[in-house]
């Protein structure tokens, strides 16, 4: 047999290498076979001989396709890839909304000029032209990419680890206080990585002159607030906005998803396309929303305002902007655009989790395990 393709073929034969296991294993058959005879002596009619077990050291071919590896349910891996899909779903949708943030903002700082979101469009167009519509993405990005990891990342492990201590029956009954603990305890730490970031956005987006973008912004930030501690200095009301936003966000958006699924939608959720619970997934999310910038918006104000003006104290925010004022200026620009950044950012969560052979998030909550006392009286009945 010839054990080369061509005058430089492999010292291997290539019959290791064909697509068919069968041609593989039928032409090393055909190889062994004078081997076999010649060693070993011929049988009777008589003599049983037993059959050798056939071991395939046939290596697989390059071309053939190997199954991917399922990714299993709260491992290492799944963790992983919920914190990528976070970085990837709040990253990209905070930095898509750069312009909207920019005219909200302005207009919790300065209502004098930025009286609406129209006028507020013009006149930032008008004194900083296009490129004044996206100041400050860069911080946005990097910011929002940190919080957003730790904030899908840690809430899924949260959730799984207080369902856990409070066991099926009770995670099942109470599962509203499970989603409340565990988005609260990830916000708390994805703040801590999103503070420094806002601190010099809300600066770079507010106060024109004041630097170009994070580059600048930061060492210029830092040296005016008298060193690094001043990056935190809205830490505060920053899990003010975020920890009440994030809860209703999550608590929201599992319990309108099982509700969709439980009583909107006739097919259960695993027999539904992919591309359906996706969109299932953006309206949820959407209308989750619009709750998550009314509880959060009176924050909001503070964090802008002391983030833009040095040496301010949260009694000077409410003394300026008054009571109506911190909980009603810039609000229906920010239900419009919190509404959209929520819905994309469930969706965009989503997708990935499907990409990578998850599931999407919420749906029907399945019933709890039996303990032993309910299945001995359901067996007694």
């Amino acid at each position: 047999m010839t054990l080369s393709d061509g005058p430089r073929g492999s010292l291997i034969p290539s019959f290791l290498y064909t697509s068919s296991s069968s041609s593989r294993t039928a032409a090393l058959e055909k190889l062994l076979a004078p081997a076999a005879s010649t060693s070993m002596p011929a049988a009777s009619s008589h003599d049983v001989v037993p059959s050798p077990v056939q071991k395939s050291f046939i290596v697989p071919s390059p071309n053939e396709p190997t199954k991917k590896k399922k990714i299993e349910m709260y491992s290492r891996e799944y963790y992983a890839a919920c914190t990528a899909g976070g970085i990837l779903s709040c990253g990209l949708t905070h930095t898509a909304v750069t312009p909207l943030d920019l005219v909200k903002c302005n207009m919790q700082i300065d209502p004098a000029r930025y009286k609406n979101i129209s006028s507020g469009f013009g006149v930032l167009f008008k004194e900083q032209g296009i490129r004044g519509f996206f100041r400050g993405w860069v911080p946005t990005l990097l910011g929002y990419s940190a919080q957003g990891a730790g904030k899908l990342g840690f809430y899924e492990f949260f959730k799984k680890y207080y369902s856990d201590i409070a066991g099926p029956e009770y995670a099942s009954k109470y599962k509203t206080l499970i989603y409340l603990a565990g988005s609260a305890s990830a916000e708390v730490i994805a703040d801590v990585a999103l503070c420094p970031f806002e601190a010099v956005k809300v600066r770079v987006q507010t106060q024109p002159g004041f630097a170009r973008g994070l580059a600048d912004g930061l060492p210029k930030f830092v040296r005016s607030e008298g060193g690094a501690l001043g990056l935190y200095k809205g830490i505060v009301p920053l899990w003010g906005r975020q920890i009440p936003y994030t809860m209703m966000k999550f608590t929201s958006f599992e319990t309108i998803v099982e509700l969709a699924y439980k009583y909107a939608i006739p097919t259960p959720k695993d027999e539904c396309s992919a591309p359906f619970q996706l969109g299932v997934s953006f309206a949820g999310g959407y209308v989750a929303g619009v709750f998550c910038a009314i509880v959060s918006h009176p924050a909001d104000n503070l964090v802008s305002f002391l983030n833009n003006a040095k040496g301010a104290t949260v009694g000077d925010a409410v003394k300026k902007l008054g009571l109506w004022g911190l909980f009603t200026r810039g609000l229906p620009l920010r239900i419009v655009m919190i509404g959209t950044l929520t819905g994309a950012q469930w969706g965009i969560y989503d997708a990935f989790k499907v990409f990578v052979g998850l599931p999407t998030t919420g749906g029907i909550t399945p019933a709890p395990a039996q303990g032993p006392t309910a299945a001995v009286a359901e067996l007694a009945n």
